[in-house]
Order: C-alpha cells, then sequence, then structure tokens
C-alpha cells in the first residue's frame, strides 16, 4: 500500500475532511519517529478501534532541554514509512517545525495534576509542557476520534489524558499496554544507543521492578520494595534517577491501602535514559 505523506495543516484538514464526510473515524498516533515494534502495536490498535489511522512524525524541540538529545535523536523517516505501508497506514502526518511553531507562535499549554508528580518533570521541568502543547495541536489539527499512546511512557499518557479532558477536546486517549522485547526490556527508541554490554545489562530495571511488584504483594511495605529495587540498580551500575510507587490514575505518593498502584523506574545506564513501569 502507498502511504500518502503530507507535511502541512492545510493538506492534512483536506485529507481528513473527505474521510469524515465518508463518516470513517480516525484514530491518532503521535510519534517522534524512529518506529519500532512498540510504535506499530499502537497502529494495529488504532485499526481495532477506528476506520482509518493517521500516524505523526514530528521530533518536537519544545520537549527537549538545553543539553538534552535533540540532534541525537535518531530519525529514520524512510524507514518509517515503508514499516507504515506495510501495516496499511493510509496517511503519516510529517509536518515541518515551521508548520507546528510557524513565525510568532507564542503560546503554549501549562500543566499540573500527573505532570507536577516529581517523576519526569523533576528532572525534566520543561517536558511536559511541551508534550502537552504539541498534542493538543495534533489532536486539534488531525480532529482524530481517538489517540493511542503506550504505558511506557506512562506519566505522558496520564498527562496527555487529563489534557484533553480538562480543554474538552473530542478525543478518547487509549492506553496501550507496553510491547517488550522477549528478555523483558521494554521497547524504545532510545535503545539503540547501549551499547552490546549495556543491551545485556538494560533488562535489569523491568527484573527489578517485577521483583518490586513480587514483594508488594506479598505484604512488604512499597518503600521497603522499591528501594531494595533502586539499590539493585545502583550496584549493576545504574545512576537512577528514581523508582517508586505511585497512585495508577492520579500518580499521587499512595496513602491508603488498596490504592491502585504503579511502579515506575527512570535510570541512566552510560549515556542512555531507560523508563519503565508496571502495574502491581
Amino acid at each position: 500500500m502507498t502511504v500518502k505523506i503530507v507535511r502541512n495543516v492545510a493538506s492534512l484538514r483536506r485529507e481528513i475532511s473527505q474521510w469524515k464526510i465518508q463518516g470513517l473515524t480516525i484514530a491518532v498516533v503521535p510519534t517522534m519517529g524512529a518506529l519500532h515494534e512498540g510504535h506499530l502495536d499502537l497502529v494495529r490498535e488504532g485499526f481495532k478501534h477506528a476506520d482509518r489511522v493517521v500516524v505523526t512524525i514530528f521530533v518536537n524541540p519544545k520537549q527537549f532541554g538545553v543539553n538534552e538529545d535533540l540532534s541525537r535523536y535518531p530519525r529514520d523517516e524512510e524507514g518509517d514509512i515503508e514499516k507504515l505501508a506495510a501495516e496499511n497506514v493510509p496517511m503519516i502526518y510529517a509536518p515541518t517545525p515551521d508548520s507546528i511553531y510557524p513565525p510568532g507562535f507564542s503560546s503554549s499549554v501549562h500543566m499540573e495534576g500527573p505532570a507536577m508528580a516529581g517523576l519526569e518533570d523533576k528532572f525534566r521541568p520543561h517536558f511536559f509542557d511541551g508534550v502537552a502543547t504539541v498534542v493538543s495541536k495534533l489532536f486539534i489539527q488531525t480532529g482524530a476520534n481517538y489517540a493511542m499512546f503506550g504505558e511506557k511512557d506512562y506519566q505522558q499518557l496520564q498527562v496527555v489524558t487529563r489534557m484533553a479532558k480538562d480543554l474538552d477536546i473530542p478525543i478518547e486517549v487509549v492506553g496501550c499496554q507496553t510491547r517488550r522485547e522477549e528478555d523483558g526490556l521494554a521497547m524504545s527508541s532510545r535503545n539503540r544507543y547501549l551499547s552490546k554490554t549495556e543491551r545485556q545489562q538494560a533488562t535489569a530495571i523491568y527484573k527489578n521492578l517485577m521483583q518490586a511488584a513480587e514483594k508488594i504483594r506479598s505484604g512488604v511495605n512499597q518503600q521497603t520494595a522499591t528501594r531494595a529495587a533502586s539499590r539493585s540498580l545502583t550496584t549493576l551500575g545504574f545512576k537512577v534517577d528514581y523508582v517508586t510507587a505511585r497512585n495508577a490514575e492520579t500518580l499521587a505518593v499512595p496513602q491508603d491501602e488498596g490504592e491502585p498502584l504503579r511502579l515506575i523506574a527512570a535510570a541512566w545506564l552510560g549515556k542512555t535514559r531507560l523508563i519503565d513501569n508496571i502495574g502491581v
């Protein structure tokens, strides 16, 4: 199947309007490209919800800090197009930076709530305002009925869900299960930065989260379990940003027994920052 690629809002809306005239429903899969099987799972899930799926590819400069890896972020548009064609995606929206942030652009979406949970926001304070700004634009520009997001970026999933609700954007945000390698490592575009040795070590994050979850289910205190996981990762050579248990819906620190829990971790292995999470 030939994939139609559009680069600006006017072209996007012309195509979308034709689908809507036909009464078709639409799912959008926002990405920054360098697609892997985790992204393709989102596409497949999108087709379960809607008649048409649009994949957006845009490396958003507003969610990268001064010393972060915007220039290093992997890009492979040709490979992305080939993968999406194989999934029968009818259209890719790959806007230019000027199409998203034209000259004079001066607005942003400021997030609190789950965006101020002391997790990613603690280490990347600019991040979620950048995410919320671009995602709100993509939601509005595509006019999609559904938006597919992976659970691997769990805080981001909660942020965009809250943002769409707060701004009354008529879209359903659908969280999709994390796609993992056979050894448990969560799929990520940044995994390609790992050396062969680091790639073997990287599975320790998932393994330690699983062990912590089992401890909590067996009655061990949440902080005791997560601190043990953090110490284990540090011993293995990781630089741990956090390993913590949070309310699965609000990301607040749990206060009561019986709350739905999510274990969330972020740690550096060499020059690569890895994140993961699991339910308890």
